[in-house]
């Protein structure tokens, strides 16, 4: 009896821990690839804010230290938040494994993927610098991918 209780009471701090992610995987068919955009841009600005703002405080860091800390954070946030999005929505859900005998398929996915990958790894140097250089290629980039994507 003991064993079952500690059974469940784990089956229970499982189920009640798990994290809801950003959308489904059921799938349920509902896809809001604008608002993905939208949000990917959004998530580019803050960065770049957030870059700039660490430049601004860093002029006085002994005085700044504690307001420092949070742009960086928050700038870590947003590239993850970036990630999340290529990888849970675009690449698990919305970019389909092409037929490999249909060549132009092949082409599309392949510029896809080549683009969502420039993606993360702008987010990620994103969060290693606060070189606005790398905001300025997820920008770009995720408007050649909405191109790519859309086409």
């Amino acid at each position: 009896m003991r064993g079952l209780i500690l059974t469940l009471a784990a089956g229970v701090v499982l189920v009640a821990g798990t994290r809801a992610e950003a959308h489904c995987e059921i799938p349920c068919g509902i896809y809001g690839d604008e608002l993905r955009f939208s949000m990917l841009q959004e998530d580019i600005t803050t960065i770049e804010k957030s870059m700039k703002k660490i430049v601004e405080l860093a002029a006085d860091p002994a005085e700044n230290a504690n307001q420092i800390g949070r742009w960086v954070l928050n700038k870590e946030q947003h590239a993850d938040h970036i990630r999340e999005i290529v990888t849970q929505y675009f690449m698990t859900q919305r970019i389909k494994l092409p037929d490999e005998g249909d060549k132009a398929a092949v082409a599309a996915y392949t510029e896809r993927l080549t683009l969502l990958h420039k993606m993360l790894v702008y987010a990620m140097k994103s969060k290693q610098t606060t070189d606005t250089m790398w905001t300025q290629k997820l920008h770009e980039t995720v408007h050649v991918f909405e191109d790519a994507y859309k086409n």
